[in-house]
């Protein structure tokens, strides 16, 4: 049976990856929502408004949309469905792409409503990503100290302390 914790990450990834995706395919489509779509539209292009520096690099507010929903369907689907360290790049990417997207609101001066599923998404990417990068815990029977190069359990591990009960 799986540990919690990868139960917790597969859930999480997969949540995530999914979210992204929707909310990447709306950047970049009105299929799904064509209110959303405009909604995007709109505000993708009060964040070039406010950056005047995007403008000079050449940068228009369809090719930062279309950029940035790119980059959240790629990374939603890699979170969703590809194993191992790509999903850690995926999650470390999008949490960039949130931290800018936070910015982009702050800047406009947005109101909390509108950027409040982006501040609850990262927090869900930082947990995500925080809980992948810790180090699995091995089960007692097998944490050994190497002493003169011969392996012994831990101490505190290889006998019960006096007046307690090992339970298994």
């Amino acid at each position: 049976m799986a540990s919690p914790r990868t139960i917790t990450i597969i859930a999480l990834s997969v949540a995530l990856g999914l979210f992204f995706v929707f909310m990447g395919t709306i950047k970049l489509t009105p299929r799904l929502s064509r209110d959303a779509y405009n909604e995007m539209k709109r505000a993708y292009k009060s964040y070039v408004r406010a950056l005047p520096m995007l403008k000079k690099l050449g940068v228009s507010s369809i090719l930062l949309r279309k950029s940035i929903g790119a980059l959240e369907v790629a990374c939603g689907i890699v979170m969703t469905l590809v194993p191992g360290r790509p999903k850690d790049v995926a999650n470390f990417l999008l949490l960039l792409l949130v931290l800018a997207v936070l910015f982009f609101h702050q800047l406009v001066g947005d109101p909390l409503k509108r950027y409040a599923h982006a501040l609850v998404f990262g927090i869900l990417l930082t947990c995500r990503l925080l809980i992948a990068r810790q180090p699995e815990e091995q089960p007692p029977e097998k944490r050994m100290l190497s002493v003169n190069g011969e392996e012994q359990p831990l101490i505190h591990e290889a006998a019960p302390e006096k007046g307690k009960v090992k339970v298994s």
